[in-house]
């Protein structure tokens, strides 16, 4: 259940920002009124605003082709630069909702954890205002962790402590410095939010209420961290602290595989609910089946006649392939945190790190649930390599369209896996190479004061 941004609290997130800095120096106005009661931060944090996530690094990926030039031309310059990247995908425009909304998010999470400090903690409201502190910092972290994923490069254990990250805003306060950390410090704020709110977050969350964080989310979300980082011992370790709390499945033969609407609003397997901002253009032509868009046929080809995601995520026509309807049933498109995400999680670290046994045993609990009963032959006496091989084929075809493949695919070519993407529009061929440069997108023209990315 998504709580819309009401007029009062519009008003109040407006009074935090639209400088010419955007949301990075912003505060409330003090002839606003800003949330300072329990029930109001709690407002605040059911926002749909708080559970949006960038498009251009997913729109970056190679999840589909624009089949038509004439379609290419009618996107906005940004999503063409972006399709192909360009250098400069921005063209002077600036107002961008994936650094706006996502620093918004940030600045009101912010906003809360101040306020936090001026409401007191009682024996009456201690277990409210300790889920509401803990839903903040997740919120804060989630956002740092999403605007790093596509402003700054991926993180690098040899130089990570050089690079430059993103602009790790801790208060609300406009007279704090801006400046950009590094990513040793992005990703060092990241998870010291994320490790406090297991501290404070509730074990159980509601089916109701798949937007607001729980303890399970908040391991899952630092498992999906860590993978980034490649640092796989400490990923495998937070998915199974997820698992350990949460672990349910569904089985895709328990639903039908006709309908446009597959799963449901109430899917058990959603930790956390949050979706690509809902002004993106692209994906959600994809999504809403327009001509002049497909899903790549290689990778449609590689599920198998058995495999029911095969049914449950795409929609086969004559010319194009596109996608079903989102995993949390509904029209966006989900980029949030589910267990079978946390179980290929927990298989990928375990096989990396040497634990054969759970890592086979988490890819065939996940892939008895997705394909035709009686089908599916359980994966046994792979070699190490064979076996991490199959995960990642796997985790490709599970979280498509999920937010997850351009942190892959930098991760991956971080390991040499040497990736190149290429695109095909009107005769002319674009490509774009391993760990190159345009694996972190520019900063915004009209955002100041913090140095621009390399392109």
């Amino acid at each position: 259940m998504k709580i819309p941004l009401t007029a009062y609290w519009v008003v109040v997130l407006m009074g935090l920002g639209c400088t010419r800095s955007q949301f990075l120096n912003a505060r409330p106005s003090s002839t606003l009124v800003i949330p300072k009661t329990i029930p109001e931060l709690q407002a605040l944090i059911d926002s749909y605003y708080m559970n949006e996530t960038p498009a251009l690094s997913e729109t970056s990926t190679d999840d589909y082709i624009i089949t038509d030039a004439n379609v290419f031309k009618s996107l906005s310059i940004k999503d063409q630069n972006t399709y192909i990247w360009a250098k400069d995908i921005f063209n002077g425009q600036g107002n961008d909702p994936d650094w706006n909304e996502m620093y918004q998010n940030v600045l009101a999470s912010n906003v809360i954890l101040d306020q936090l400090g001026v409401v007191e903690r009682n024996t009456s409201n201690a277990s409210d205002w300790d889920n509401i502190k803990g839903a903040a910092l997740f919120v804060r972290a989630y956002q740092f962790w999403n605007l790093a994923q596509v402003f700054a490069p991926p993180y690098d254990s040899s130089t990570a402590a050089g690079d430059l990250g993103i602009s790790v805003r801790l208060t609300s306060d406009i007279n704090a410095p801006i400046t950009r950390a590094s990513v040793k410090d992005t990703y060092s704020q990241i998870i010291d939010d994320l490790e406090v709110s297991t501290s404070l977050l509730p074990s159980n969350f509601s089916s109701t209420f798949r937007n607001r964080p729980s303890k399970p989310a908040a391991f899952a979300l630092l498992a999906r961290v860590f993978l980034s980082m490649r640092a796989y011992a400490q990923a495998y370790l937070y998915a199974d602290s997820a698992l350990q709390l949460y672990s349910t499945l569904m089985n895709f033969n328990s639903n039908t595989t006709t309908t446009s609407i597959p799963f449901s609003n109430t899917n058990p397997e959603v930790l956390y609910q949050s979706n690509i901002i809902q002004t993106e253009q692209v994906l959600y032509h994809l999504r809403f089946q327009l001509p002049g868009y497909t899903v790549d046929t290689n990778l449609y080809k590689s599920y198998s006649p058995n495999d029911l995601r095969a049914y449950f995520y795409f929609t086969p026509k004559p010319t194009n392939i596109f996608v079903k309807s989102g995993y949390s049933g509904n029209a966006y498109i989900f980029t949030g945190l589910a267990t079978d995400e946390v179980y290929l999680m927990r298989s990928e670290s375990a096989a990396r790190t040497g634990n054969t046994a759970v890592a086979i045993n988490d890819l065939n609990t996940l892939l008895a649930t997705r394909y035709k009963t009686g089908t599916f032959t359980p994966y046994v006496g792979l070699s190490p390599t064979d076996l991490l091989a199959v995960i990642l084929v796997e985790r490709r075809k599970e979280l498509y369209l999920r937010g997850m493949r351009w942190t892959d695919l930098r991760r991956f070519n971080k390991e040499g896996a040497g990736i190149v993407l290429t695109r095909s529009l009107g005769g002319s061929i674009y490509t774009l190479q391993p760990n190159s440069n345009f694996y972190m997108l520019p900063i915004p023209p009209d955002v100041i004061g913090i140095p621009q990315n390399p392109r």
